[in-house]
């Protein structure tokens, strides 16, 4: 992980305004509501919307970002809540998660860098117990065009750090595909993500 990925997401979380808002993503608000509660894991969780909604939801959370400054004010705003998330900060493969460890994981815009993503996916499968859950929702390849119609909508500018159909299928192709579908949708979360933009959603079980 470079400085300069690191410096990005520091500077980006380090104001009083929370970057992506304190109200989590309806697509996992939605997917929560159909598991029973259990230990869940959020990578690349930033300033912890989705990790302390899930844990006023009863779910034991762990959560990891590589931004000190995000994980500060994730557990402000879980103080706030009055719940306790478990937040680890670092590079993902150094930090301490085990085997079969989680019921769910999700990835919500958990753009990693083009160069790792796929490994990252294959190693939090590790960490997801047979008939686990994963809930991701991240900008798919299409989402260019809409970013240079309206950049307010955020995401990544390069097209490798984007998703596809194909990219999920194998990178998690072990999965019962519960849903898996490239999709337009409105965003309205904090300040980075305003507007119509193409997602890929898919929610997978793992055989």
């Amino acid at each position: 992980m470079t400085e300069g990925w690191l410096k990005q997401w520091n500077d980006r979380y380090n104001n009083a305004e929370y970057a992506y808002g304190i109200d989590p993503n309806d697509f996992l608000k939605e997917q929560l509501a159909k598991l029973p509660v259990g230990k869940i894991l959020f990578p690349a969780e930033g300033e912890g919307r989705n990790a302390v909604y899930t844990a006023t939801l009863g779910w034991e959370v762990f959560a990891f970002d590589i931004s000190l400054e995000g994980s500060k004010k994730a557990i402000q705003l879980a103080e706030k809540n009055n719940v306790n998330i478990d937040y680890q900060v670092g590079d993902f493969p150094t930090l301490d998660f085990k085997a079969n460890q989680f019921d769910a994981i999700a990835l919500i815009y958990a753009h990693f860098p083009a160069e790792i993503k796929s490994a990252y996916h294959k190693l939090l499968n590790s960490y997801l117990r047979e008939g686990g859950v994963i809930i991701f929702e991240a900008f798919s390849k299409k989402h260019l065009e809409y970013r240079q119609k309206n950049e307010k909508v955020g995401g990544p500018k390069d097209l490798a750090s984007l998703f596809s159909i194909e990219e999920l299928q194998s990178d998690f192709k072990d999965y019962e595909i519960i849903e898996l579908a490239e999709t337009e949708v409105e965003l309205n979360e904090g300040l980075y993500h305003n507007g119509i933009g193409s997602v890929i959603r898919f929610v997978g079980r793992k055989k």
